[in-house]
């Protein structure tokens, strides 16, 4: 099976590169949408010199999922970063579309702020979104997405798992034609940002650990508290026990004993 775009990102004019192996699908993705042509989609059966968050070394085994969406938007660089929660909402649903381990509604896949999907506390997906400004006042942005199909990373400082792993014979292409699908909705909702309030919503549905302990790492210092929320900006709002709420842009976040342990490192 190749990958293909879904009928409905064909309609709504999304175009796609596929590769066998790929250095790095973002980096693919950045170029396309520097020259203006998106929205496009970056895809991979490999992937050898992925980034995670921060810079961090991320490679892709055969069979998992690689895949960037490269567009350009007139809209701050805060607002696009928004776009992260889109592609959390769309993959959720494309995810619930292919996987019947996922299908039933105590274990259907969870949103773990800023970037990652999990289910049942371990990941099965990350997301990183980066973005170059251009010299008309538009931002070029990538939002990658990478899915564990058939296998997850060992060694992490926190639980992974992988489609194989729950019993669900997925092919990375057959999820890539939902995503990339889905992916036309959600945009849709989010309305170059104007329907962030809808997205916000949405994910707030769906977000993992939502009223819980949480630790978040950041500019090198450490928040505990509740996961009171999501703020209009997409910031974390992380309450102490002593009633201050902190609203964080980025950071590392631990749940259960990770939040009352001491930093991890990753």
């Amino acid at each position: 099976m190749s990958f293909a775009l879904g009928a409905v990102a064909v309609a709504a004019g999304h175009s796609l590169e596929a590769y066998d192996t790929i250095g790095s699908t973002n980096a693919e993705a950045m170029a396309l949408a520097r020259e203006g042509r998106g929205p496009a989609w970056v895809v991979a059966r490999a992937q050898t010199e992925g980034r995670g968050r921060r810079g961090r070394e991320w490679s892709t085994e055969r069979g998992n999922l690689a895949a960037s969406f490269a567009t350009t938007v007139e809209a701050s660089p805060a607002t696009a970063a928004t776009l992260g929660f889109v592609a959390g909402l769309s993959l959720e649903t494309a995810l619930r579309q292919v996987a019947p381990s996922l299908q039933a509604r105590d274990a259907r896949p969870e949103l773990k702020w800023p970037n990652d999907v999990i289910v049942d506390g371990a990941k099965l997906a990350g997301i990183l979104l980066e973005a170059n400004a251009l010299k008309d006042s538009r931002l070029a942005v990538v939002v990658g997405i990478g899915v564990n199909v058939v296998s997850a990373p060992e060694g992490l400082p926190y639980p992974a798992t992988s489609l194989a792993a729950r019993g669900d014979a997925v092919e990375a292409e057959a999820l890539f034609v939902a995503l990339a699908d889905s992916f036309v909705g959600w945009l849709e909702v989010w309305d170059s940002g104007r329907g962030l309030p809808a997205v916000r919503k949405a994910w707030m549905a769906r977000a993992a650990g939502l009223g819980a302990q949480v630790s978040v790492d950041f500019g090198g210092r450490t928040i505990r508290g509740r996961f009171e929320s999501i703020d209009d900006s997409g910031r974390l709002v992380v309450r102490a026990a002593t009633g201050i709420a902190t609203a964080i842009s980025a950071g590392d976040v631990y749940f259960g004993a990770a939040a009352s342990a001491p930093a991890a490192q990753g």
